[in-house]
């Protein structure tokens, strides 16, 4: 092989052959999950260096491009990052260019499961502090972003649920490291919590990955949450997605339209139940009604038995008929048909043979008077 054979460049025409040998060849972006080390910020652009324990790259996210980001990583956490190879030409020099900084899955839990563990040791996380949640709120404030797709689905579903109760819509950011700016709109609020009427709150913040609900794992936020003088409701992310803020907050609800769900009463089955109501009470009016008016009947009939003229008639003609009775049994009327009666001198009757006896002086007595006799004989009836 002689120096005529191969190629021949200068070190400018290397690089850039291998530059253009990487543009050509490798994907125009890609992703790449490591951890962070070393992460610092020179002149407003982002350097870190990217490893996975093997091997390592260095990583730049350029200043215009960091200020539009939501995540930042510290020493030691885990990163996905959206980029795109940089070579430098001029000193052989390769990085990944940063075009978005996501979180991890695992850096997502470890700070998950950190701001947990000290409220939780505060007894900030107890489900026995959770209050009970208005039956009928007068007024609720809304936390969320304006405008948005949950606040649409949360209106409409107050509107169909319960009207009566007032929103008070309070618009706040739910994406990236937000959580100072939130925590100063609940302070403002909560100073204000009487004046305004506000009978509980609702946090809430429509769809995004687990890492989009970061913020709502801050532990000034969630400290502020726990000790917030109304009731607090929920209603971040998707119903698998669960958040610190969930764990202090009164009531965690699966979306944010299920927080409305659990605060408003259903006025279909308020008017179902007041219509039940309703015909109770007529029904029960019915019953008493009927009731009292047999009562009065009762009593109707008893003032008509016991009136003095009512009396006066029926014992007359009680009377009537013992008189007629008496007529009936009189020994008189059987003296008038021919019968007779015997007594003694003493004016005793004689019912029985056996009570007189020979040369007795007796009285018979007819109806038209009596006759004086002496018995000559006594005969019994064999």
């Amino acid at each position: 092989m002689n120096a005529d054979s191969i190629p021949s460049y200068s070190v400018q025409e290397l690089n850039a052959s291998v530059g253009a040998l990487l543009e050509r060849g490798f994907a125009p972006r890609f992703l790449v999950h490591g951890s962070a080390l070393r992460p610092q910020i020179k002149k407003g652009h982002l350097w870190l260096t990217l490893s996975d324990g093997n091997a390592s790259i260095t990583v730049v996210c350029w200043a215009s491009r960091l200020q539009q980001l939501n995540f930042v990583p510290a020493e030691g956490e885990g990163v996905t990052v959206v980029g795109r190879l940089n070579f430098w030409a001029t000193r052989a020099s390769l990085a990944i260019q940063a075009i978005d900084l996501r979180p991890s899955r695992s850096t997502i839990e470890r700070r998950f499961e950190a701001v947990k563990a000290v409220l939780s040791k505060e007894g900030l996380i107890n489900p026995s502090r959770r209050r009970a949640l208005p039956p009928a709120p007068e007024r609720i404030a809304l936390l969320t972003s304006v405008p948005s797709s949950a606040l649409a689905d949360m209106l409409r579903t107050a509107r169909e649920r319960w009207p009566l109760t007032e929103l008070l819509v309070i618009s706040i950011p739910v994406q990236g490291e937000v959580g100072p700016q939130i925590c100063a709109v609940l302070e403002r609020l909560a100073d204000q919590i009487e004046a305004l009427h506000v009978n509980a709150i609702v946090l809430a913040r429509g769809g995004g990955s687990r890492e989009d609900l970061m913020v709502f794992d801050d532990e000034a936020l969630c400290r502020t949450l726990a000790q917030y003088p109304v009731p607090v409701v929920t209603g971040l992310g998707h119903e698998d997605d669960l958040t610190v803020a969930d764990l202090v907050a009164d009531f965690r609800a699966a979306t944010p339209t299920a927080a409305i769900v659990t605060l408003l009463p259903n006025r279909n089955a308020a008017l179902q139940y007041l219509n039940q109501c309703r015909t109770q009470l007529v029904q029960y009016q019915t019953w008493r009604l009927n009731r009292e008016q047999e009562r009065l009947a009762q009593r109707r009939m008893s003032l008509t038995r016991f009136d003095p003229i009512a009396v006066v008639a029926d014992r007359r003609d009680r009377l009537d008929r013992r008189r007629l009775l008496l007529q009936a049994l009189s020994p008189k009327r059987w003296l008038a048909r021919g019968f007779a009666t015997v007594t003694d001198s003493e004016g005793r009757l004689l019912q029985s043979v056996a009570e007189a006896s020979p040369s007795q002086p007796l009285v018979i007595h007819l109806s038209d008077g009596e006759i004086d006799v002496s018995t000559v004989e006594v005969r019994s009836r064999p």
